[in-house]
């Protein structure tokens, strides 16, 4: 296991000077066929055209974007450690940053491609030596959709998706996240959450998410930080999964913002373990969220 770690952490030193998001998509097809390979072994039915039909996103994404969907596969793998009996390991954060690098999104690639390899010897499996191609043309986009159909694929090896615990811990980490930055402006914050509503949807979520992304984007743009259009990511019939998709859009966003007021050392907390949450405790805290971002009109500090 030893061998295993150090050749990929060689692997990660010899390629960092010129990552591009050809290098990176290559990983992520490393990624993939590590994860086909255990759906096989676990005779897991496997519809990966389906899968790309259902996950492709067409939009201008960054490369923060992809480390976010990154951190979402390593949340699926610590489901699939507990699922087959080993321990739960916590994703990393990454400080705060106005524009992150592809390097970053490689490190990312590497960590996942480490754990799978754990569990692979772990669980003593054969398995094959998958080749490394080559890609050109290659864009952050192409990446997070490589990764967005990664992380459906563990959906099948885990036997299910996010329930609403964990996207309600998502939520929180934002919550933590705007609390440090009215903090740091010294915006008084005496907001309260809104009314419980018992028979609130993931789509009503979803709505005050893609809000949440709005006044993020236009402070962003107050700022000279590109906004992104993130119209592709509403649905009319959302599932906790559309929703947790987002609440990552929303952390990365708001990394930004942290990076530009000067907060880049105080990395987003961890997540912490919910049970028993429903999607009505989403859009309570969300909403929440919504009313503390509206706060901020500008990011000069006062």
């Amino acid at each position: 296991m030893q061998k295993i770690i150090l050749l990929l952490l060689l692997t990660l030193s010899v390629s960092a000077k010129n990552i591009t998001p050809n290098d990176v998509y290559a990983q992520s097809i490393l990624i993939q066929d590590h994860v086909h390979f255990l759906l096989k072994h676990y005779g897991i039915k496997h519809d990966h055209a389906g899968i790309v039909k259902k996950t492709t996103i067409s939009t201008n994404l960054k490369p923060r974007n992809s480390w976010q969907k990154a951190y979402e596969i390593l949340v699926k793998i610590n489901m699939f450690r507990v699922n087959n009996g080993l321990s739960r390991i916590e994703p990393v954060g990454v400080e705060p940053v106005e524009n992150l690098n592809p390097d970053m999104v490689y490190g990312q690639t590497q960590r996942i491609l480490t754990e799978l390899k754990i569990y692979e010897v772990n669980k003593n499996m054969h398995t094959p030596k998958f080749k490394l191609k080559t890609y050109t043309k290659k864009t952050p986009f192409d990446v997070y959709n490589a990764f967005s159909h990664i992380s459906a694929s563990f959906n099948e090896l885990n036997r299910s998706d996010f329930k609403p615990q964990d996207v309600f811990a998502e939520t929180m980490r934002i919550y933590d996240d705007l609390s440090i930055i009215l903090k740091s402006l010294s915006i008084s914050d005496e907001t309260i959450p809104k009314k419980y509503e018992e028979n609130a949807t993931p789509t009503d979520s979803l709505k005050t998410s893609l809000a949440v992304l709005s006044k993020i984007g236009n402070l962003q743009k107050s700022v000279g930080i590109k906004p992104i259009d993130f119209s592709a990511f509403n649905k009319s019939n959302a599932t906790p999964s559309d929703v947790y998709t987002v609440t990552g859009l929303i952390i990365t966003g708001l990394q930004t913002i942290k990076a530009h007021i000067g907060l880049t050392s105080d990395i987003t907390p961890p997540a912490q373990i919910y049970s028993a949450k429903k999607p009505a405790d989403i859009n309570q805290l969300m909403s929440w969220n919504l009313r503390k971002i509206s706060l901020i009109k500008h990011l000069d500090r006062r």
